[in-house]
C-alpha cells in the first residue's frame, strides 16, 4: 500500500492530535478565547434562530461552546481525534451548553443528508487527506440553501503577520518558538491558495466558492 493511500485511510496529514500533543494544542489555543468569541458572534449573525450548526474539526470545542452560548442553536462537532472529542465534550459540560461531539473523518461523515443549516471548519482543512471528498460530505449533510465557511491559513501569509498572530496568543517563549516553527515548516507548506480552493470547490458538488483574504488566512464561502 502506498503512503498516499495510508494517508487517506487515516484521514489526516502529519501527527495525530492525540494525547500530549492534543493537550498542548488545547492549552495554547485556550489562552486567547476572545478570538473564538468574536468568530462565534460573526457566525451567529448569519444564522436564523434554531439553526443547526456543525463544526468540522472543532478540536477542544472552544468555538462550538461560544456559539452555543449565543443563541438557541443546535450545535454539533465532528473531529477525527478521540482526545479532542473527550476534551470538547468536557468543555461543553463545564460551560453548561448542549453540544454533541462525534468522532469521525470529515471525508466520511456519520450524519444523514440534509442535516445542517451551517458548517464551519476553522484552521483544519489543510490537514485533511481527502479535501475534495470532505467538501462533498459538507455538501451532502447541508440542507438545500445551507452554507459552509472554511477559515484557514494561506500559503503566502507574510512572516511579520504570522509573528504578530503568534504574539497575540500570549504564549511563553518556548511555546511561541515551537508555534513559529510549526507555521514555517509545516502549516504554510500544507496551506491552500485561493486558486486551489476554487479548483477543489469546482470539482465538488458545490461547483464553486467565494474566497476572501482575511489576515493571515482565507475565508472560503460555499452554498448548497
Amino acid at each position: 500500500m502506498t503512503t498516499r493511500q495510508e494517508g487517506r485511510r487515516k484521514g489526516y496529514r502529519g501527527l495525530a492530535m492525540e494525547g500530549l500533543i492534543a493537550r498542548w494544542y488545547a492549552r495554547n489555543t485556550g489562552k486567547n478565547l476572545e478570538q473564538f468569541r468574536k468568530l462565534a458572534e460573526t457566525i451567529a449573525g448569519r444564522l436564523a434562530p434554531g439553526a443547526s450548526v456543525l463544526e468540522v474539526a472543532p478540536g477542544p470545542g472552544y468555538l462550538a461552546v461560544e456559539l452555543a452560548r449565543l443563541g438557541p442553536y443546535r450545535v454539533a462537532g465532528l473531529d477525527i481525534s478521540h482526545t479532542f472529542v473527550r476534551m470538547a465534550t468536557e468543555n461543553a459540560q463545564k460551560a453548561g451548553v448542549d453540544i454533541t461531539f462525534h468522532q469521525g473523518d470529515a471525508a466520511a461523515m456519520p450524519f444523514a443528508a440534509d442535516s445542517f443549516d451551517f458548517i464551519v471548519c476553522r484552521a483544519a482543512f489543510k490537514n485533511f487527506t481527502g479535501p475534495v471528498d470532505a467538501l462533498g460530505e459538507m455538501h451532502r449533510v447541508l440542507r438545500p440553501g445551507g452554507r459552509a465557511m472554511i477559515l484557514d491559513l494561506r500559503p503566502d501569509a507574510p512572516a511579520d503577520a504570522i509573528d504578530a498572530e503568534v504574539k497575540s496568543l500570549g504564549l511563553g517563549w518556548f511555546n511561541r518558538l515551537i508555534t513559529k516553527l510549526t507555521f514555517k515548516y509545516m502549516l504554510l507548506k500544507r496551506a491552500y491558495s485561493a486558486d486551489q480552493f476554487r479548483d477543489m470547490a469546482a470539482r465538488s458538488p458545490f461547483g464553486g466558492c467565494e474566497v476572501r483574504a482575511e489576515g493571515i488566512g482565507l475565508e472560503v464561502s460555499l452554498t448548497k
